[in-house]
């Protein structure tokens, strides 16, 4: 009826220094996102395709780790880390919805910025508020059979004696290590999932910068060139940083010692890019900037 979270329970003399590092993480991303959220929707001069699905992200950012960072930082403080069977599976089933969802959305501002760069007269045809809408709603709804159908078949199997997980959250990784029965299928159901979820994505934005930099390589200008480059920096960043932790993560096969990387990759992807993410797209975006003092005044910023 319940899992045992072992978390960071290897590292005990730093219990402590672990919850106010990640508790100050934690508000930093809630705050960041939060504030993309308010000068996306309040300020006119943001009403676009870009920043309408920067807005979606930070929302997704904002679930996702209130997915999981609540519960580790209240495992960090007690020594009895236990979830129920349901809180967990509900657990895991909000993680792979909310993952799938921000990997696509990184794929559709990918493609928002294709169609800026190579198709610049197209741009407000192609990207219209209904065209938005349903990339939205796709992005959001693409994730549900993977979360229902991952989640089902993996807690439908008989787990052995021992029900530490050990991670800390409920991730499929852990534990599908113990589950009793032959794990075959779901493995292979497993790998089909994460070739949908990350790698497709993944595919459609390196697809998307392999035309970007070729279109931005053949403008004459030197300084159309730098803009052009500095409004997919931040995008390409982002990627960067969840992509290759996520991957490595859901991608790399088991090796010794890899318990230890998995939760420092994960604590990667899951607390410290979301906490980035405001940061790399307001830090040199000047329209963000603008919309913050006119939202909040100078002084209060």
């Amino acid at each position: 009826t319940y899992f045992t979270l072992q978390g960071f329970s290897q590292l005990a003399d730093l219990q402590v220094f672990l919850f106010v590092g990640i508790l100050l993480m934690f508000l930093t991303t809630m705050t960041g996102n939060l504030l993309i959220i308010i000068v996306a929707t309040t300020d006119p001069a943001l009403h676009t395709p870009m920043y309408y699905f920067l807005k979606n992200l930070a929302f997704t950012e904002i679930c996702f780790t209130a997915d999981i960072v609540p519960r580790m930082l209240v495992d960090l403080l007690l020594e009895r880390k236990v979830i129920s069977f349901s809180a967990c599976a509900l657990q895991l089933s909000f993680f792979i919805l909310l993952l799938s969802c921000e990997c696509f959305l990184l794929a559709a501002m990918a493609y928002d910025r294709y169609v800026a760069v190579c198709y610049p007269l197209h741009y407000a045809v192609r990207m219209n508020r209904r065209v938005c809408l349903h990339m939205v709603v796709t992005c959001w709804t693409t994730g549900i059979p993977f979360s229902i159908g991952l989640t089902s078949c993996l807690f439908s199997f008989p787990f052995c004696s021992s029900k530490e997980i050990d991670h800390f959250f409920c991730d499929i990784a852990p534990i599908l290590d113990l589950a009793c029965s032959d794990t075959y299928l779901f493995k292979l159901l497993l790998l089909l999932a994460t070739v949908a979820i990350l790698l497709m994505p993944f595919a459609l934005i390196a697809a998307s910068y392999i035309r970007i930099t070729h279109t931005i390589l053949q403008m004459p200008s030197a300084e159309g060139r730098r803009k052009a480059f500095s409004t997919c920096a931040a995008h390409l960043v982002v990627v960067t940083l969840f992509c290759c932790t996520a991957g490595l993560v859901h991608l790399q096969p088991k090796l010794s010692l890899w318990a230890s990387s998995r939760k420092l990759m994960a604590l990667s992807y899951t607390v410290m890019t979301p906490m980035l993410n405001p940061i790399i797209y307001t830090l040199r975006n000047k329209e963000v900037k603008l919309a913050l003092r006119k939202t909040f005044g100078r002084r209060h910023l």
